[in-house]
């Protein structure tokens, strides 16, 4: 009789949405401007998206209110966890609320102030993990300041961040947490590659620090769109398949050692903000007919290394900031994304 090979799905990363574009860039009160969804509702969302008998595994949250109190009591947190765990999803990466104020290169105050945000963080991951609804994931942070304000003393701004985030290493150490900085251009001392690097390399954590790896954020770090002299694409540069992957691949081959998050994303090409929020890489649709990613093509540049061999990570990430209410309302959506994500796995995932 001849054997039948069976080929599994690949198990892993596991896929996972996120609360936070519920939050981001809404409740402004600007025109026309649209108002937060509910944590209760993101999570909905994401538990009823199917494709092809395919689902979200789990989710990653914000820890700021109205979705998560950052002063969440033991019960608050218990109860988080059986609401998660009753729609057969688990809790993943979390971001840090570590904004209001100069932070990572601000005063001594903010600095004081971002790490006790840091601190709690910390301590709501350790909690969760102790429940059992969290198994794998990082904390978030960024330098929670600008370009704008990093530019007028770069130098000593970048000391700043370097001694800050140093200390943020160690207190994740003691809770046994790791640490990812957002790689997005619309924060001060990180708006580029090469101050990314230089970042991270001066915190020297490795093992602690590392990155959230976004593909719609970090294209705009090829395009040199904060740090012009940093471009990894020639003048004249329009999308051209072959210099596109060779600036693609500079980019990844120089963070990819560094990733302990990652999202997967579609982008424009273009920076865009709402509410509050400083103009970054603009999130897209997965179908966007503007987008200029290949998702599963170009997730492989992060996902292998130049051996082919998977980079160290439990689970991806769907990241929709600022997309309008509308379409998050939709359940064709994240159905899309849901889709896309699987490809991702499909062809650079692993049991």
């Amino acid at each position: 009789m001849n054997s039948v090979e069976v080929i599994m799905a690949n198990a892993f990363p596991k896929l996972h949405n996120a609360a936070w574009p519920g939050m981001v860039g809404k409740g402004g009160t600007e025109p026309g401007a649209d108002p937060v969804i509910s944590q209760d509702r993101m999570i909905e969302l994401t538990a009823n998206a199917s494709v092809d008998g395919v689902t979200f595994d789990g989710i990653d949250l914000f820890l700021s209110l109205p979705h998560t109190d950052l002063d969440s009591t033991d019960d608050d947190l218990k109860k988080l966890a059986e609401k998660v765990g009753s729609k057969g999803l688990v809790i993943g990466s979390l971001v840090a609320p570590i904004w209001g104020g100069g932070g990572a290169f601000g005063t001594e105050e903010d600095r004081k102030n971002y790490l006790s945000a840091l601190t709690k963080s910390c301590a709501i991951g350790k909690k969760l993990n102790d429940i059992g609804i969290r198994k794998y994931g990082i904390i978030r942070i960024d330098t929670a300041n600008s370009p704008a304000n990093f530019a007028k003393d770069p130098i000593e701004n970048q000391k700043r961040n370097i001694a800050t985030i140093k200390e943020a290493a160690r207190i994740a150490e003691s809770f046994g947490e790791k640490l990812a900085i957002e790689g997005e251009i619309c924060w001060g001392g990180m708006h580029g590659w090469k101050s990314l690097l230089e970042l991270l390399e001066g915190v020297g954590h490795p093992q602690t620090v590392g990155i959230q790896a976004d593909m719609a954020h970090t294209l705009l770090f090829m395009l040199g769109y904060n740090a012009e002299e940093d471009a990894l694409v020639p003048k004249g540069f329009n999308w051209e398949k072959d210099a596109f992957d060779k600036g693609y691949k500079a980019l990844t081959d120089k963070l990819r050692p560094w990733v302990k998050d990652f999202h997967v994303a579609q982008n424009d090409a273009t920076a865009f903000g709402s509410g509050s929020h400083d103009k970054t890489g603009r999130h897209c649709p997965v179908d966007d007919k503007n987008g200029k990613l290949d998702i599963p093509y170009h997730a492989g540049f992060w996902l292998r290394d130049n051996n082919k061999q998977h980079i160290d990570i439990k689970h991806m990430c769907w990241d929709g900031c600022m997309f309008p209410n509308s379409a998050m309302e939709q359940p064709e959506t994240w159905n899309k994304i849901l889709g896309a994500m699987n490809a991702v796995r499909e062809k650079h995932g692993w049991n």
